[in-house]
């Protein structure tokens, strides 16, 4: 199979979407891989590292994209790159689909492009592997950049997360006690934040009671529990997940409008529409905005900021799927993998995956219904 990695192009993306050891891992099994010059370069990557292990450097993102049968890379294609998708092109990516351009699925539909979506790869016990380390990432980041937007040269209200002796410690309530959620309260909780973890499975809060041995303090969530933490609050951080689907709205703008002037919120599901319905997502180069009165951290690709952490964690995760996609071909791969056939979005024309579909108003079609249609 011939594999493109192209350059990522979202603003002050620097992370790429494969790293050597995955070339070497295609290369060596007899693939071809073609590798955009200066792709990794923002991840500390230079082209003579691929080409060590066996890539082609390719001068031009369109030559990429026109000679690759699948496309990896680390975020969805953006309009500039919609015109480069290749019909039926495989491309193994983050997609977050339902929180992104509605015509970036028109155009995956419309060029039968298979979408296969990092985030929506998901084991049979539930977890999602590939979206996992990124979570990890965006989690303990939201409480770096939520401290210092609560600066008061940034906006905040001049509020230090861990006080000192004989002033109240910075106040931390975190929506989701799920892998952003928890790692989210491991660097707040070493920074000497009071920290609420809000989250509706009385189990997981459970266990977060007991990792944290009861230095946070865990609440089942509800209208009432969220709408006293938030309201008290120095910084909000926002990490619900809906596997695929857009996130649900639980902190609303009447809501943050009560809250103290000069607090901070962080929404690490704004890739999926967000949690809290005054974030519309922003850049890492204009990264905050203020909305009655509280400073909005709402960047859509947040561990693009660490590129040297990040790619490093992401590809340890994607290049086993990368390898059986290549080798197998796509369709005999998701035959064999349950996980990966859960990550195809798009195939053929059709939504395969039912929350995508659902929510962008499209006929959903089971993608083994999908393949089917192919063939007749």
């Amino acid at each position: 199979m011939i594999v493109g990695v192209p350059k990522e192009i979202k603003t002050r993306e620097y992370r790429v979407g494969m790293v050597p050891a995955g070339v070497r891992a295609l290369t060596s099994a007899g693939h071809t891989v073609l590798v955009e010059t200066n792709a990794g370069v923002g991840s500390g990557i230079p082209d003579s590292e691929y080409q060590r292990v066996g890539a082609q450097i390719v001068q031009s993102a369109d030559e990429v994209w026109k000679r690759a049968e699948m496309v990896v890379k680390v975020k969805e294609p953006i309009a500039p790159e919609y015109e480069r998708i290749q019909n039926g092109q495989i491309i193994y990516t983050y997609f977050h689909l339902s929180g992104v351009d509605p015509e970036l699925t028109r155009t995956l539909v419309k060029k039968k492009a298979s979408a296969v979506a990092y985030e929506t790869i998901q084991l049979d016990d539930g977890s999602l592997p590939l979206l996992k380390p990124m979570s990890e990432v965006a989690g303990k980041m939201a409480i770096q950049v939520g401290a210092a937007c609560l600066e008061k040269a940034h906006g905040g209200k001049g509020i230090l997360l861990g006080g000192v002796p004989g002033v109240r410690r910075g106040r931390v309530t975190i929506i989701g006690g799920g892998v952003v959620g928890t790692c989210a309260a491991k660097v707040a909780v070493g920074m000497g934040a009071e920290v609420t973890i809000i989250d509706i499975n009385l189990e997981r809060l459970t266990y977060l009671d007991d990792v944290f041995l009861g230095r946070v303090a865990t609440l089942a969530s509800d209208t009432e529990s969220i709408a006293k933490s938030v309201r008290e609050a120095d910084i909000v951080v926002g990490g619900v997940l809906i596997p695929g689907a857009a996130a649900p709205k639980l902190v609303s703008e009447a809501l943050v409008a009560e809250m103290s002037p000069g607090s901070v919120v962080v929404d690490v599901a704004v890739d999926q529409g967000g949690c809290i319905e005054t974030c519309v997502p922003t850049t890492h180069d204009n990264p905050t905005f203020v909305k009655h009165g509280v400073v909005h951290y709402c960047v859509a690709n947040m561990p693009g900021a660490v590129p040297q952490t990040s790619t490093f964690a992401l590809t340890n995760t994607t290049r086993p799927y990368a390898r059986k996609i290549a080798d197998m071909g796509l369709i005999e791969a998701i035959k064999a993998d349950k996980a990966l056939a859960r990550g195809l979005n798009t195939y053929n024309g059709q939504v395969t995956y039912e929350a995508v579909a659902k929510d962008l108003g499209y006929s959903y079609m089971s993608i083994f219904d999908a393949i089917g249609a192919k063939g007749r």
